[in-house]
């Protein structure tokens, strides 16, 4: 079964490290990308994946990429024009294929660049809480599911139950049966070649971007950007004091190299050794912190309320003007008091006491500013407790990266659904995707309080220097 591969050959070079991009959304999109490694004396291999494209057989998402990149990768190394150095990069979908490559431990791998990581289909199916992803699911599925060539975007009904008919391509409805966490994260621990791990704070995989930066085994630098799942692409040079992202992976590549070969890259140490991690806050970064912060008590402002899946709680984008939710009977409202002020980062811890009325329950939590209504973060998670029991949960927002003036008050409203974003909980125990029965949901908010993360100053990283922290 062929796989289509093209190589950008460093003109300087007969001999050369080696870029290998794999992707199932046109290799030909990422010849602009191996050009300019090439420029810069790296090989670069781009592919089509199995069945996509320009490539034989039939695609079936996250299937064979393990075993075609491990067969692409000893190809790579009997080629004369590589000198047995490969590095690994990949965005989304690419950077499973390149993280499921170097688990897979067939031949060597210098280092893996993976950005906005599409896990694996357990991992963009539903998330971290096991709540079921709607709309960007059934739109990748109905665009890309089982075909060649990506079919035009659908009009999709996505008030349409069960969710698990909504899409009739390969694939989908085997999507739901598996499990959130798939075999590829025990390997990963493994891994002992150097890793970065781009994503954004907007990004739906933003918290598995943060954790596969956790569970690698070998030296990992996690880079958290104040962007969404196409990275720096909406403001070029923005986050980075005038640099593209495609300049950070160049120097994380340039450094894993120097380490295998023993040279330093600063008088002061080897470059790449350990864990560290930076994420955007304002016009800085800030350094991942090593504590969860201050405990900050909620005021119950709205208690109790109904969820109702026929008119379910909608899910708004990041930066959307959260006013016309105002006026909303069917969601919890707690504040905070006037806070400090300064630089919160990472991840912001939340206990609850909860109680609901039906054995199934979706929670989401959206944290915005009082004052200007400006939404910092969310998360939903699912809890099957036995109707009428009052419930101890704990749960994370986040990441973000956000600068607060003092006095400013935090909101955080509980509700019972985030559609379209999210697939309606029925609340019957019967999986939201297989669910055609709807009921309502009386819920109450007992008890909460947030964590929270304050950055210390010393944290604070020019967005000039990031890239010379990151290598160091």
């Amino acid at each position: 079964m062929p796989l289509a591969a093209t190589v950008f050959r460093s003109p300087e070079r007969e001999r050369s490290p080696v870029v290998l991009l794999r992707s199932p959304y046109d290799q030909r999109l990422n010849h602009a990308e191996a050009r300019s490694w090439a420029n810069r004396g790296f090989a670069c291999v781009t592919v089509d994946t199995r069945g996509r494209f320009a490539s034989g057989g039939q695609f079936r998402p996250y299937v064979h990429e393990a075993s075609d990149g491990a067969a692409v990768l000893d190809w790579v190394h009997a080629q004369d024009f590589c000198d047995g150095r490969v590095i690994l990069t990949g965005a989304s979908y690419g950077a499973y294929c390149a993280l499921a490559t170097a688990a897979a431990g067939t031949a060597p791998v210098t280092a893996v660049i993976a950005a906005v990581p599409a896990m694996g289909p357990g991992e963009t199916a539903r998330d971290p809480g096991g709540a079921a992803r709607l709309a960007c699911r059934a739109g990748w599925w109905s665009e890309h599911g089982g075909t060649a060539q990506p079919r035009p975007p659908a009009q999709l009904d996505l008030t349409h139950l069960p969710v698990r008919d909504l899409v009739d391509q390969p694939g989908w409805s085997d999507l739901w049966s598996t499990p959130r966490r798939g075999a590829l994260w025990p390997a990963l621990r493994d891994c002992q070649v150097p890793l970065l791990a781009v994503g954004g704070v907007h990004d739906p995989f933003a918290a598995d971007t943060a954790e596969l930066a956790a569970t690698w085994g070998g030296p990992s630098r996690l880079v958290l950007g104040p962007w969404g799942h196409l990275l720096d692409a909406h403001a070029p040079g923005a986050a980075l004091a005038g640099k593209r992202i495609g300049a950070l992976y160049l120097a994380f590549a340039q450094a894993a190299l120097a380490n295998l070969t023993g040279a330093p890259t600063s008088a002061a140490r080897p470059a790449l050794t350990g864990a560290a991690a930076w994420i955007a806050t304002g016009d800085h970064w800030s350094r991942w912190p090593a504590d969860t912060g201050p405990a900050c008590p909620l005021s119950v402002v709205r208690g109790v309320f109904t969820a109702d899946p026929a008119h379910p709680f909608p899910s708004r984008e990041p930066a959307a003007d959260l006013a016309p939710d105002a006026n909303r009977p069917d969601r919890a409202l707690l504040h905070s008091a006037p806070l400090p002020g300064g630089v919160l980062r990472g991840r912001i811890g939340v206990r609850l006491r909860l109680r609901a009325d039906t054995p199934d329950n979706d929670w989401l939590l959206r944290l915005s500013t009082v004052d200007d209504q400006r939404q910092l973060a969310h998360t939903i998670f699912r809890d099957t407790t036995p109707p009428g029991h009052p419930v101890e949960r704990t749960a994370e927002l986040g990441p973000l990266g956000v600068e607060l003036p003092p006095g400013t008050r935090l909101r955080l409203e509980i509700a019972g659904h985030h559609w379209p974003r999210h697939a309606r909980n029925p609340h019957t125990g019967v999986d939201p995707v297989d669910a055609v029965e709807l009921h309502p949901s009386r819920r109450e908010v007992l008890h909460a309080e947030l964590t929270l993360p304050w950055a210390a100053a010393a944290d604070a990283v020019p967005a000039a220097n990031l890239i010379e922290e990151v290598v160091r």
